[in-house]
Order: structure tokens, then sequence, then C-alpha cells
């Protein structure tokens, strides 16, 4: 529950989540099709997995500790700093009843997991999905979603009849590239949100340093000496009455593409198909913020993420 250090940012979102959200609802519901299909006779056994399922409501509860924030624990340092603002940040949620409700129309998943590290969150979210009656179990459970996705990945090695769609859709940059490397080789559709410029592109500074390396090492699952390469580059800078010709280290151009470009590529390491062109997230500004990806070892799952992705793009221009 929230104390008196606790601070609740609520109405966070716009009109880049309702993007997000219906893109993912229309993936469901090509997946249930597809997959109502063949899971009697193959005996499947139907997961949706929620990893930040959040309250239901647009409004997300943080706990800010005033004595306890590190700086590991990047998203909220930089909150804290006003380097970002609560309008660029994802809310709490939508994700959750729109899957459910799904029922009323076709036959759903088998069980329902929604994971949150907040009790008081889940607390809400099984109420307001209460008034949806679903054959399937809803199960809510507290706890890390790094942990609980590892927990979710050996059940699946040795069931192979399981079938998941896992959906990760964090607060900034809480998802560990050891999770993910946990979900390689299984039966798993997994749709993750990349803060690619509300977060990491922050922490690649114009002056050459990587910001909280070590959380950079942790959400790529590269060395900081790679993804220093990778964002970096040297330029030759023009002498002047001031200074010789000389070499400068800058960013590269384009930044949240190469974010978004390598984040993909090590996705490829762990699945074969990865959406080539993730749905990008714009806020109200024109700003990049997230960047949306599908990734599976299903040739069929990711063409039909990126025909949504297509249709969502090209509805804009």
């Amino acid at each position: 529950m929230a104390n008196s250090n606790t601070t609740q940012h609520r109405g966070w979102g716009g009109a880049w989540t309702e993007e997000k959200l219906e893109c993912f609802e229309n993936y469901v519901k090509a997946y249930l099709t597809i997959m109502n299909k063949y899971r009697d006779d193959r005996k499947w056994t139907l997961f949706y997995f929620d990893g930040f399922a959040g309250s239901g409501h647009r409004e997300q509860i943080v706990e800010e500790e005033n004595d306890s924030t590190t700086k590991d624990d990047t998203q909220l340092f930089l909150f804290k700093e006003g380097t970002i603002v609560s309008k660029e940040l994802p809310p709490y949620k939508g994700a959750a009843e729109r899957v459910v409700q799904l029922e009323r129309k076709k036959r759903g998943f088998d069980y329902y997991y929604f994971i949150d590290k907040f009790e008081e969150n889940l607390t809400r979210l099984e109420f307001k999905l209460s008034a949806y009656e679903t054959k399937g179990k809803k199960v809510f459970r507290c706890g890390d979603a790094n942990e609980q996705v590892l927990h979710m990945a050996a059940y699946m090695r040795t069931h192979p009849k399981a079938k998941v769609l896992c959906l990760l859709d964090p607060f900034g940059m809480s998802v560990k590239w050891e999770t993910i490397n946990a979900l390689a080789g299984v039966g798993v559709d997994l749709w993750i949100l990349v803060p690619t410029g509300s977060i990491v592109g922050r922490l690649i500074q114009n002056n050459g340093e990587l910001r909280f390396p070590e959380t950079l090492e942790q959400f790529f699952g590269l060395p900081k000496e790679e993804i220093y390469n990778r964002f970096y580059m040297k330029k030759m800078v023009p002498a002047d009455l001031f200074a010789p010709e000389h070499e400068e280290v800058c960013k590269v151009p384009h930044i949240n593409n190469e974010i978004i470009g390598l984040y993909c590529e090590q996705l490829g390491t762990l699945f074969s198909q990865v959406t080539h062109e993730p749905l990008e997230m714009r806020n109200s500004k024109g700003v990049t913020i997230f960047h949306f990806v599908c990734a599976s070892n299903n040739p069929a799952a990711v063409k039909i993420a990126q025909q949504i992705f297509n249709s969502k793009k090209n509805a804009k221009k």
C-alpha cells in the first residue's frame, strides 16, 4: 500500500498508448483465431502472461522511497531529476481488460497470469476484471516480472504443449536480458515495449559517455564496450583559430533507430522471427519515446504482427 513517502502519478499516456493497445488487441484476436483451430487436436494449453499488469486504470502507482532510490533504479532516478516527465511514461494499463473481454466473442486462454510488483495494483486489477467471466483461470501474482518469466520459461521446457502469449510492457528498463534469454526455444510469442527515446537514448550522452553502463549491459545483454562502439563514432573537426584539426567522439545519427536496431538484432539471436519494422511511438511533441516489438519462432506470428504495425503506420500517412 502507498505510504507517506510514496508518490502517485496519474493520467499518464496519450495517443501513443491507444495505438499500442489497439495493435496488441488486434494481434490477440488473430492469435486466438488461429490457435483455436488446432488447440484441441494438438492438445495445447494456452497461457496469457502479462509481466507488468498494473491496476487496469489510466494511472500508475510508483513507489518512490525518499532514501532508497539508487542509480541502478535508472528510470526512477531520471524521473526524480526531471529528465523525463510523466506524460512520456506508460500508464497502467488497459491490456488486461482488452484481453479477457475477448472471451465474450471467442474461446480465450486456459490461464491468464497477471504479474505486478505492487500488491495494490493487483488488488485493483482483480476487482476490475471480476466483471468479466472467463472459462480460463485468472491468476494474480505479486512479484518481480523477471523472476516470474524465469519460472514460466522453466515450466514451458518441461511442458511442450504449453503455448504462451507474453506481454512485457515495463516501467522503463525493468526487463533484464537474462529474462529474455530464458525464453529462447520455447513456444512463446513475445511482445515487448522498448523505451528507446524515453530512457535508453538519454543514457547515451552527447559527450561520448554512457550513463549507467551496467544498466545498459543488463538491458542489451552485451558488454559496455560493444554498446559504446555501436552508439558512438569518431569524426574530424576542422581546424579553427583556437584549435588544430582534431578527432572527436560523437553520438551516431538517428540514435533511436540504432537502439531499436541493436535490440532487435539481439532478439534475433534468440528467436527465429522478429518484426523488422517495430511500431514507433511518439509523444505529443513528435518525439520518439518507445518501440513495440514482437518476437517468436513462428513465422506466421511475426508476419501478422508486422502487418498490424504496417497498417497502423499507413493510417498515419
